[in-house]
């Protein structure tokens, strides 16, 4: 890897640098992944040294950036899912027994090890670094690292709590239940790591305001620095004919949180009065609510899952479409929303969480989980063209000034020399 041997104070012109940690850091594992790729890219291009120590899936990084891989038993692997590659590799480490261990009775330990993996790494190599920003693992590990010497921040997308709640809620089952709750159980440690942290990065206030509450964390020491959009697959194509009735959608089939159920019922209310499209990125699980809600509502030959899509595919995807739709339930950012802006396509969102700091006004905006209100905006808008194109050529404007990678990586740096000044 990387050869740093000692830290330093630096002047607030000196470049810095920097360690992103990550406990997962492909960018097909989710938007964690998406963060640490895109940010390490803008801090590099700033001129800083950038290295991200990751857990495996591996992020794919830019040239210049340096990355250590921190070997776990990538439990999650669907070639040995469940179970270790090599039990040789299980005995080694006490480390490694307890994530054996956590996986096997429901739960999700790879924030706590990781952060263990991480803390040992620098107790004992020293590398030299001037901040180390950890990407929403707040293992206990990580409280370690301030006191090695290393000014540290974390950043916390959102309050995974919403997440919690929404599917404890929408789960009928005792048992079912029980799972979610084991499942979640990181929360309570990410909770109390967050209270002891001088700086917490955010992406939006609603984040700051929900995270500050459910995590009991004080709101001074959050800083809000709003996420970037990929402009690099996500951009307008001019030359592609839109369609006059198709609605896209980007988020997760079959998660609660995301609201697809909402707009299912919306397009089959549409379809008995007019022709309409729905083009749902992604696949449903197979016998899932989603698969036996479309069958219900009758809709099978207006709803198209596309399957997983490779990047390079999105900008078609949203060049065809008449309106992308978010009907999220809560958002701590809303990429979905700042992807289909970037592209110049007319959105419509629902108010939950973050959104509106997103979509401003150059969007539709309704309550959330009312298929009735989104409704009402898909057909205002499908009788609209003059409307649409006003409003993509607006989204396209907000993102470009205001949520570029750039403008997320400036005010990340700001906060970094905050941290190294308060920890002198």
């Amino acid at each position: 890897m990387m050869g740093r041997t000692v830290s330093r104070s630096p002047n607030h012109t000196d470049p810095l640098r920097i360690c992103l940690l990550t406990y997962r850091g492909n960018p097909t594992c989710g938007g964690q992944g998406v963060y640490i790729k895109y940010l390490s890219r803008a801090l590099a291009e700033l001129g800083h040294t950038v290295d991200v120590i990751s857990g495996p899936p591996y992020p794919e990084l830019t040239d210049g950036v340096g990355l250590h891989r921190l070997a776990n038993l990538d439990l999650y692997n669907p070639q040995h899912l469940f179970r270790p590659a090599s039990y040789g590799d299980l005995l080694r480490s006490p480390i490694n027994q307890l994530e054996l261990i956590g996986v096997s009775s429901g739960g999700f330990p790879e924030p706590f090890t990781f952060g263990l993996r991480a803390y040992n790494y620098f107790r004992r190599t020293r590398p030299r670094y001037d901040i180390v920003h950890d990407n929403q693992c707040l293992s206990y590990g990580i409280l370690g690292i301030p006191r090695l010497g290393f000014p540290t921040v974390a950043t916390i997308h959102h309050p995974i709590t919403v997440d919690r709640d929404v599917e404890l809620k929408s789960t009928p089952s005792l048992f079912k239940k029980f799972k979610t709750w084991r499942w979640y159980s990181f929360l309570g440690m990410q909770k109390r790591v967050s209270r002891h942290l001088s700086h917490i990065i955010t992406v939006s206030e609603c984040s700051k305001r929900d995270i500050s509450k459910d995590f009991r964390t004080s709101s001074r020491r959050f800083r809000v620095v709003p996420n970037g959009i990929n402009t690099d697959f996500f951009y307008p194509l001019p030359h592609v004919q839109r369609s006059d009735d198709q609605i896209l959608v980007t988020n997760s089939a079959d998660t609660p949180l995301k609201g697809l159920k909402y707009l299912l019922e919306a397009v089959a209310s549409i379809k008995k009065k007019r022709k309409i499209g729905l083009t749902v990125i992604g696949t449903p699980k197979k016998n899932g609510v989603i698969e036996g809600l479309v069958g219900k509502l009758g809709i099978r030959d207006c709803v198209r899952f596309t399957g997983r899509i490779e990047y390079e595919e999105f900008a078609s995807y949203y060049a065809r479409a008449t309106m992308a739709v978010i009907p999220s339930l809560y958002e701590g950012f809303g990429m979905p929303a700042g992807e289909a802006m970037a592209c110049g396509v007319p959105v419509i969102s629902t108010v939950g969480g973050a959104l509106p700091e997103v979509v401003g006004d150059a969007g539709v905006l309704v309550p959330t989980a009312d298929s009735s209100a989104l409704e009402e905006a898909i057909v205002s808008l499908l009788d609209d063209p003059d409307r649409r194109r006003r409003l993509g050529e607006a989204g396209l404007r907000r993102v470009k000034n205001s949520f570029t990678w750039r403008h997320a990586a400036q005010k990340t740096v700001d906060v970094y020399r905050e941290v190294i000044d308060a920890h002198r």
